[in-house]
């Protein structure tokens, strides 16, 4: 379903804000489903007085806060997530998107229950309450994990964070969405059996992880005739693990640091490395390894591949602080 996000981006609300801290100059960036419609808010701001210019690069999260525009803006109006940093010149300006109570009929008969534990995007978060009043109303009884430093909306996830789906405490998870990626990292870092339910269409399916992870079993295997492994290190301010990568260095003498800004297929592929270990965007490896030329393992992964982890210890990567 596609939406008119220009009618969810309150310009009157966001030149309130900024007032207080009287800028002469605003960047202001969002990711590709929100970019489109940067160019008209940058001409409502102009008719304040404002000069405005646009990130024109990919974003991924507040992950990848655009702060080298901050050399040519006083502040940095970041659109569609919450907060993962503080920073005295950032603005951040989450998307949620409206909701109506979808019929329940497609998802009821897959709930076994009683305990349901509620999840979703910072998109569809605030509206977990409401759903969880439906399902009450059904005899069950939700569970709402409250807020955590990552996601300061109670039951939100993200792709890098499931504390959400853990702190429920339950074996039976539902999540309010779209996508199978959030549902299916519930999935595994919590063990328990998670359900999707479409704000939109009200359409219901039970996830199943075993196809995800026979997929990644089968590039750790193809990941053992490597002779080096280059592992990658994000310069972005949301996903910066250099500790990990130098933990993970320690592992295998062949592994060499990688830094990149962008981890794109070219670029794996003019490295040359016949390995990657990835700990930027845990999405990447998941996500993305159709499109990569060489496996890109996940750290705990690498640690199945070097001996320090056993397979029935598999785990999804997470950036916990």
């Amino acid at each position: 379903m596609k939406m008119a996000f220009m009618s969810l981006i309150r310009t009157s609300e966001v030149i309130e804000r900024i007032r207080s801290l009287h800028p002469k100059r605003i960047a202001l960036q969002a990711p590709e489903g929100l970019k489109r419609e940067l160019p008209a808010l940058a001409e409502a701001l102009r008719a304040e007085g404002y000069s405005v210019i646009i990130s024109g690069d990919p974003c991924y999260g507040a992950c990848d806060l655009a702060l080298d525009t901050l050399d040519y803006a006083d502040i940095l109006i970041h659109f569609g997530h919450t907060p993962l940093m503080d920073h005295p010149r950032v603005i951040f300006e989450p998307i949620q998107l409206p909701y109506e109570t979808p019929s329940l009929d497609n998802v009821i008969p897959l709930l076994k229950g009683p305990v349901i534990g509620l999840i979703s995007t910072i998109q569809h978060a605030p509206s977990l309450p409401q759903l969880a009043e439906e399902l009450r109303k059904h005899g069950f009884q939700p569970v709402i994990a409250p807020s955590s430093p990552r996601t300061p909306c109670p039951g939100q996830v993200l792709g890098c964070t499931y504390a959400a789906a853990r702190d429920t405490g339950s074996q039976e998870i539902l999540y309010l969405g779209t996508g199978v990626f959030h549902p299916i990292g519930s999935g595994i870092a919590t063990g328990a059996r998670v359900i999707t339910l479409d704000p939109f269409t009200g359409e219901a399916g039970l996830v199943e992880t075993d196809r995800l992870l026979r997929r990644r079993f089968a590039v750790i295997e193809k990941a053992r005739s490597a002779d080096r492994f280059g592992i990658i290190v994000s310069q972005k301010c949301g996903q910066n693990r250099v500790k990990l990568a130098e933990e993970l260095l320690l592992l295998d003498p062949r592994s060499v640091i990688v830094l990149l800004r962008e981890v794109t297929p070219d670029q794996l592929l003019n490295l040359g490395f016949p390995c990657y270990v990835n700990t930027a965007c845990p999405r990447l490896s998941l996500d993305d390894q159709i499109r990569f030329p060489v496996p890109v393992l996940s750290p705990p992964e690498f640690e199945i591949l070097c001996g320090r982890r056993h397979w029935d210890d598999y785990t999804i990567d997470e950036i916990r602080s």
